[in-house]
């Protein structure tokens, strides 16, 4: 079998992304778009990947870590001399070496192996990844002849008015023999009107040692999109984000608005799971099989188990278990753990909590720091007070307590196990086992006062 190889070249700084982030780091669906790149070419099973890195080196090398290997491009001298900074690396492999950009987040494992398959059996030294573009403008034009052999690429500012008519463009992936792509290396100059070393002329040089050069074009224009602006981010994004959708649904999702829906690459969706409009669900999030994700609910780094309903929303970090349900309009904010059959209804605010099987936290209640048993009734408007203005403390409540509503409850205190806290009480020492805690006033009655009270004229 013939061993392949990958060269990325991520060292440019990317000017038009006007941004103090190294262009290849900015994100497509929550992952950098060099980051993508990687996840397909490791899915051909390269025998070496090297990635080429300029600007924002280290931001690079510590975003992909060790999966790959580094060559460093210290002066932006063209594609030519990126590509050559990884020659100590590479220059003892043998087989092919495919080069892409890490800016063309949009590329398909698939592609890269149908590249190599034709560049064998075409016996080629080189083969160009083409595509037909709907506007071709800005890309480099691959010229053949009346064969329909390709005779050069030209770029944009170099190509004749003829040749500016054609639309099938150079995408900027290549499969090259490895050890001729260097040897070609070698012979290229920089004598241009920009004064680099263009990897396009190592084409030329092969086709002028009668070298076989030959071009695969691919079906989907889409892939080959690179990203230099915001605007082109963008739009990457949204073509991402179709395919995204498109494979949840595949795999048995239900999504009532894909073009409405947002949900990153790293999602996991369990089938018969249905996703209304307005979604957004990001990170490394996990949702189970027959949930309900109601309509602009956020959720990020969530893991949902099955049958979990929530409803407008906002969920963040936690783990939410079996049948458990949520909104509208609360927050799970980090680290809190939601037990089976737990309701949470609107207005609820949970921050670093566990809250047992089957507890019910009906409205306008913060549950902060604390641990809940089970089959506890939370009323409405009660406070976990967690902070005295230094440090957070916590609460404990055990099974089949009762929490009346408007209670606050000063941290630290045990709540105990079938105790009962009266509404409107404020909560500062332990309630133990079986006891009622009542801490409010007394409620006292002043006969005829609306008699005593001063009144207005009439008619006034």
């Amino acid at each position: 079998m013939t061993t392949k190889n990958a060269i990325i070249m991520a060292a440019g700084k990317g000017t038009r992304m006007k941004s103090k982030l190294v262009k290849v780091l900015h994100q497509v669906c929550g992952k950098s778009m060099v980051d993508h790149v990687l996840t397909q070419v490791e899915a051909t099973h390269m025998a070496n990947i090297v990635t080429v890195v300029g600007h924002g080196a280290k931001d690079v090398e510590a975003a992909l870590g060790d999966r790959t290997e580094y060559a460093v491009q210290a002066e932006q001298l063209g594609t030519g001399h990126a590509v050559l900074q990884a020659e100590p690396l590479l220059k003892d492999a043998d087989g092919m070496t495919l080069i892409v950009s890490g800016d063309t987040p949009l590329f398909k494992a698939e592609t890269f192996e149908e590249l190599f398959e034709y560049h064998q059996a075409k016996g080629a030294a080189g083969t160009i990844l083409t595509s037909q573009a709907p506007n071709p403008q800005g890309y480099g034009r691959v010229v053949r002849n009346r064969l329909g052999i390709v005779e050069k690429i030209v770029e944009q500012k170099d190509a004749t008015k003829e040749e500016q008519e054609i639309r099938e463009i150079n995408t900027g992936v290549y499969c090259f023999d490895n050890k001729k792509l260097f040897a070609a290396l070698h012979q290229v100059t920089n004598d241009n009107a920009q004064g680099e070393y263009y990897l396009t002329d190592v084409i030329q040089i092969m086709k002028n040692q009668g070298d076989v050069v030959a071009a695969y074009q691919m079906d989907d224009f889409d892939e080959s999109m690179g990203v230099n602006t915001r605007a082109a981010l963008a739009q990457a994004t949204k073509v991402m984000q179709r395919r995204i959708n498109e494979q949840h649904m595949e795999n048995g999702v239900s999504i009532i608005n894909p073009e409405d829906t947002y949900i990153d690459a790293g999602v996991k969706i369990g089938a018969d799971t249905i996703v209304e409009p307005g979604v957004l669900i990001k990170g490394k999030t996990t949702i189970g099989e027959d949930c309900f994700i109601g309509a602009h609910s956020e959720i990020h780094d969530m893991v949902i188990e099955d049958r979990v309903r929530v409803t407008a929303s906002f969920l963040e970090d936690s783990i939410m278990h079996a049948d458990s349900n949520i909104g509208p309009y609360s927050h799970l904010r980090p680290q809190a753990e939601i037990g089976e059959h737990v309701h949470l209804g609107n207005f609820v605010e949970v921050k670093k909590a566990q809250i047992g099987a089957r507890t019910k936290v009906g409205h306008l209640t913060y549950v902060g720091d604390a641990t809940l048993g089970q089959d506890i009734n939370v009323g409405c408007g009660v406070v976990f007070v967690n902070y005295d203005g230094v440090n957070k403390h916590h609460t404990n409540v055990g099974d089949s307590a009762f929490i009346g509503s408007n209670s606050n409850i000063i941290a630290p205190v045990e709540v105990a196990d079938h105790s009962f806290i009266a509404a409107g009480s404020t909560i500062t020492d332990d309630v133990n086992f079986h006891d009622m805690a009542i801490a409010r006033a007394r409620q006292t009655n002043k006969p005829d006062f609306w008699g005593r009270l001063p009144h207005e004229p009439e008619n006034m």
